[in-house]
């Protein structure tokens, strides 16, 4: 692999940014030390966690955990080159100390994150995928949109593109979902993509660059009518970092944005890995198994509160033929986006059923591991039937029964929705270390190609403040954005409000790579989810 490191010749020059030598040699070593920490950590609470199960496929789940990983590692070195550029470029920092101080913080962003975009995108799949992610088809699921990503993120680092991981992984969820409904046999309950949240997802993925250019563009406006310093609004000179107080807000930011994009982008991976894992060991995953030993009882009591409010709203002479044909009906409202009288007397019986079979177990760890992954399922079904209701409105209900509805779902997030900590471990060290490896032909992209003068410290800082408030925002609402389209809309923006011109010919391949993105990864996913099935 060749690096390119001067947009000018293609080889190294002593005074450029890139060639800046750090200093600080206990970084990798240190680093390295708690890698070694975490990777043995993490063995040790995987195999704590497997202790219960009744057999382990090995070889199908390290492959599994390995590829998916990889898309963190790939995700690293592609996406959080974005956040270092300006802090190189405006020798704030020196190169490898900015990469490293980088992946730190990539590292502490993973492990404090919610978790809530990470089943955001997993929403995005076919409901009876994420029900049947253990049979053939799941593990062609999961296989298919990881592969898929991987590839398409490599051949756009390859190009030099700051194209979108975000971008990638959801377009490779669709394809799947399209693939899946492409190969369902005529007349079969098979859902495809889930349109609705599709939408919801690639619209902040469209709008967050926009806002990116816009408002790193008045950010660098207002910081020009306030702060009258012509020295921030000039490209750096010979090798003398900026001002401290203007150096500090770029490191400031710098941090900010590996923090947010560790946060926002590594709940992806830990969505993926969760889904192998309920997929191929569902007695150690398939619920939570939290030292909470109430969350069983607190969803016992909201699943007979949401019975008594559906009872309200079954109507006289509606019968359904038996638990079967009562799960069935829900399976097609799901399936269908449809509600109708014998959906709600069905949903009703099939939450009296599912409650009954857990009554007699006081937590999770009495459940009978044979009973585990049924009740996963169960409890998953009736959360997406009940998103019908409050989601879609399609069962009309009264607030106070809309409550029961409501705290059914946060009761059924307890059970289903969970990460433990090793996992947010592993995602951190891959994402981490992917920072800090193959990171230079993005930074160059970002750091020389977009504008047609060298970045000045007034547009790095308004650049990376944008990209931190906007992925931060975004992490909290539980929405994926894309760090690499924020970041090199900013900078595009900032160059355009400076009046410092844009190379049209980079311009034009960012957008052609934003464009192709969905496209390319919808058809790679699809065609690898076909040829999976036959392989699974």
């Amino acid at each position: 692999m060749v690096d390119v490191v001067s947009s000018e010749a293609g080889i190294p020059r002593p005074d450029h940014p890139l060639e800046q030598s750090g200093g600080a040699k206990w970084f990798l070593p240190a680093f390295g030390v708690l890698v070694l920490v975490g990777i043995i950590y993490v063995g040790y609470a995987l195999s704590q966690d497997l202790a219960i199960a009744k057999t382990v496929p090995w070889i199908l789940l390290g492959l599994a955990l390995l590829i998916a990983l990889g898309f963190e590692f790939v995700n690293g070195f592609h996406d959080t080159a974005n956040a270092v550029a300006t802090v190189i470029y405006t020798r704030s920092l020196p190169a490898e100390f900015a990469v490293m101080w980088s992946g730190v913080f990539n590292f502490l962003g993973v492990l404090t994150s919610s978790g809530a975009v990470a089943f955001g995108i997993l929403s995005l799949l076919p409901v009876e995928l994420i029900l049947q992610v253990g049979s053939s088809s799941g593990f062609a699921m999961v296989f298919a949109l990881l592969v898929a990503a991987i590839l398409w993120n490599l051949g756009t680092w390859f190009l030099g593109l700051p194209a979108s991981s975000s971008h990638t992984m959801v377009g490779s969820i669709i394809g799947v979902g399209l693939a899946n409904q492409f190969m369902a046999p005529a007349g079969s309950a098979t859902s495809g993509v889930d349109w609705g949240q599709a939408t919801n997802v690639g619209t902040t993925l469209l709008v967050s660059p926009i806002i990116g250019f816009f408002a790193a563009a008045v950010l660098l406006y207002a910081m020009k009518l306030l702060v009258r310093n012509p020295a921030l609004y000039e490209a750096p000179k010979g090798k003398t970092p900026p001002p401290w107080w203007i150096r500090a807000l770029l490191i400031f930011t710098c941090t900010g944005v590996s923090f947010a994009h560790g946060s926002n982008d590594g709940q992806k991976g830990m969505g993926l890995i969760m889904l192998i894992l309920i997929g191929v060991v569902p007695t150690a995953y398939a619920l939570n198994r939290t030292p909470d030993i109430n969350y069983l009882d607190a969803y016992k009591s909201a699943s007979v509160a949401v019975e008594q409010a559906l009872g309200k709203y079954v109507k006289p002479g509606v019968t359904v033929a038996g638990a079967n044909a009562a799960k069935a009906a829900v399976q097609e409202a799901v399936r269908s986006k449809s509600w109708s009288d014998q959906t709600t007397l069905a949903l009703q019986s099939y939450i009296h059923n599912t409650t009954a079979g857990l009554q007699p177990y006081a937590s999770v760890n009495n459940v009978p591991t044979d009973l585990v992954s049924n009740a996963r399922n169960d409890i998953y079904l009736i959360g997406e039937a009940l998103k019908l209701i409050d989601k879609k409105k399609l069962l009309p209900m009264q607030d106070a029964d809309l409550k029961a509805v409501t705290d059914y779902h946060k009761a059924v997030d307890s059970a289903t929705k969970f990460i433990p900590l090793w996992v947010k471990i592993a995602v951190a060290l891959a994402l981490g270390l992917g920072t800090m490896v193959g990171w230079k032909r993005i930074v160059v992209t970002v750091g020389e190609k977009i504008g047609k003068s060298h970045l000045t410290y007034g547009q790095g800082a308004a650049a990376e403040l944008v990209a931190m408030i906007t992925i931060g925002m975004a992490d909290r609402l539980g929405l994926p954005v894309s760090t690499t389209h924020v970041l090199s809309s900013g900078v595009a923006g900032t160059m355009a409000a400076n009046g410092s011109g844009l190379q049209w010919s980079t311009v034009r391949n960012l957008l052609l790579a934003w464009v192709l993105t969905l496209p390319c990864s919808i058809a790679l996913a699809f065609v690898l989810f076909v040829i999976f099935r036959h392989v699974f």
